[in-house]
């Protein structure tokens, strides 16, 4: 099978339009954060823009997929010896699929309960504190930073419910899909060293803290007192951009220290499950 440079350019340029359509759309809306906007007359307007927001950025999560499935697939056509191609042979097999999509689920779990996207509280009840009817939800479509509004709340029983915040859901698919990746790969490549493996894992721990620090020291509240879990929050919110510039970097690099070590000395890839 043939693929010019032309076709294998159709998936990149997907990839970049949905993350370029998320940063517009974070930015346009973060317009609608002056709580002097929010008239009675204009809350229902607001309100329909809330979720405009959220249908434009499923779109954008939907073409950002199917620009990685058709940029992984054109790189497995053409058979290239760079280590994005090598990446690409490498994962393109149904063992591998399975590892991915099972880490990927199981992942964006994990990091859902840590984050704070998951919220389960025994000792509060919605229905009493907040008088939420039991199920319900809602968008609050402000007010807050950039990325973090509009935001659903969801009531799903009196103690379980989902507060989906942009920016930790945006960071969240990312980080899970890095690690998924990440799985596949080290699968496959089961002879890489460990120097590989300790990288992945590194990415993958500073991953769970990068969407919602504040919720880190709420975690971290639980075992060195109510306190210090506070004053470690602030501390932690303030980090937030170490914690994406340590986790998202090493999590896109690793992949590729992986695939050096599966490259044969003319650049063909020593594994070439694509069955």
């Amino acid at each position: 099978m043939t693929v010019d440079n032309k076709s294998t350019g159709k998936g990149k340029k997907l990839i970049i339009f949905g993350f370029v359509t998320i940063a517009i759309l974070f930015w346009m809306y973060n317009r609608y954060q002056d709580p002097e906007l929010f008239t009675p007359s204009a809350i229902d307007s607001i309100q329909r823009i809330a979720f405009g927001f959220y249908i434009v950025l499923a779109v954008a999560f939907g073409g950002i997929a199917f620009g990685m499935y058709r940029y992984h697939k054109e790189k497995v056509a053409i058979k290239g010896k760079d280590l994005s191609t090598i990446i690409a042979l490498t994962t393109w097999n149904s063992k591998s699929r399975k590892i991915f999509v099972a880490v990927f689920i199981g992942y964006g779990i994990f990091f859902s309960l840590v984050s704070g996207t998951l919220v389960y509280q025994p000792e509060v009840s919605f229905s009493y504190h907040y008088g939420a009817e039991i199920p319900s939800g809602f968008i609050a479509p402000c007010c807050d930073g950039p990325g973090y509004m509009p935001k659903i709340i969801i009531y799903l029983t009196d103690h379980i419910g989902l507060q989906i915040i942009p920016i930790n859901l945006v960071l969240q698919v990312i980080v899970s899909y890095l690690v998924g990746l990440n799985a596949a790969i080290a699968v496959s490549a089961y002879s890489i060293s460990k120097k590989g493996r300790g990288a992945s894992s590194i990415g993958a721990a500073a991953g769970l803290f990068i969407a919602c620090p504040t919720c880190a020291g709420t975690f971290l509240s639980i075992f060195i007192g109510t306190a210090s879990g506070i004053a470690l929050s602030i501390a932690l919110t303030q980090l937030q951009t170490v914690f994406i510039a340590i986790s998202i970097p090493i999590l896109l690099v690793t992949p590729y220290i992986m695939a050096k070590k599966l490259r044969n000395a003319d650049g063909s890839c020593k594994i070439d499950n694509t069955r």
